[in-house]
Order: C-alpha cells, then structure tokens, then sequence
C-alpha cells in the first residue's frame, strides 16, 4: 500500500507586483498557514521518503515554512512538470514515482491537485472516503492537504483506485486562517 500525500501550496500575493505567475510569493497569512500545516504534520506523524514539489516561488516558500513547522528539511525534487499542471499531467507523475517509495508528499498547484484527488477516488466512494472526497470537490483551498491511499502501487494508478483518508485545510486547525479572516 502506497501513501500519496497531496498539499497545495498556501495563500500567494497577488499585489506583489511580480512580472511572472511563477514567481508570485507567500502573503503573511499564507506563511502561517505553511507553518500551521507544518506543524500538522510533525503532530500528526506525517513522514515521507520522497517529496516532489512545483519550482515556483510560492511553493517554494510553502515548503520552506511547512519545514520549518515540520522541524526538519523534507529534501524535495524540484520538478518542472507539476507547475499549473493538469490532473493528467499529475497522474503520470505519480504513476513515476519511485518504486521503493511508500510515503510521498507532491506540493504544487490548484486546479490540478484537486481534480487528480477527484479523479482517483471514485465519485459515490464509501465511508469517509466518500464523504472526505465531497468536501474536495467543495473546495480546495490554497495550504490544505488531501493524503490518499493506493492499494496496488504508484504505477497502478487509475480513476478511482484510490481511498482519501484525510483531508485537512490551515483553518481545520486555526480559524484564523479561513475565508475573511486576516
């Protein structure tokens, strides 16, 4: 069983005044969210032997502010591929992944993450997973993360083969954090 940890990168500045999407930077409420989340993980147990992230300058800052909640570096591949991808895109990504890989974190860009989430767990799936994917499907916002399961491996990855155990937003754990709040 393969662990696919999925966090979208947290809240950017549109009014940094950046020629470039992809050098757009955190704002001060996406960088407590990074740290928030950060912590998450370190609290949750979160633990991975292979991180992959998007190059641009947002995801790099959420990275290195998740770290720094994390309390430890989390070594991630840069790659190119995953910024502003389609889910397609991520699918084949994923399905690349390292073999000897169990536990990865992918940290890149909307829509792409939440249509892969969308497009791996079935619609109408039962349980949690069910319910979790709908809550997807609502919205997901900038530094939440979704952690799927895959039963038969990286490279067997398909539409609906996955089950989504978590999902979890910055305001989940500081309502600070939501819609609104400053």
């Amino acid at each position: 069983m393969k662990t696919l940890t999925l966090l979208r990168h947290a809240k950017s500045g549109w009014d940094d005044g950046v020629a470039r999407d992809f050098d757009r930077p955190l704002n001060p409420k996406g960088r407590r969210a990074a740290l928030t989340m950060g912590r998450h993980l370190r609290d949750g147990g979160f633990a991975f032997d292979h991180v992959v992230a998007s190059p641009a300058v947002r995801v790099a800052e959420t990275l290195g502010a998740v770290e720094d909640g994390y309390g430890r570096s989390l070594g991630a591949v840069w790659e190119r591929a995953i910024y502003l991808a389609s889910a397609a895109t991520l699918l084949d990504l994923v399905r690349e992944l390292p073999a000897d890989a169990q536990r990865v974190l992918l940290v890149g860009h909307n829509p792409g993450l939440e249509e892969l989430v969308l497009m791996l767990v079935a619609d109408g799936a039962a349980g949690d997973s069910g319910a979790l994917r709908d809550v997807v499907e609502a919205k997901y916002p900038t530094g939440a993360l979704a952690e799927l399961t895959l039963p038969d491996g990286w490279s067997a990855a398909t539409a609906g083969a996955a089950t989504l155990t978590r999902f979890v937003r910055p305001r989940d754990l500081d309502p600070s954090l939501g819609p609104g709040a400053e």
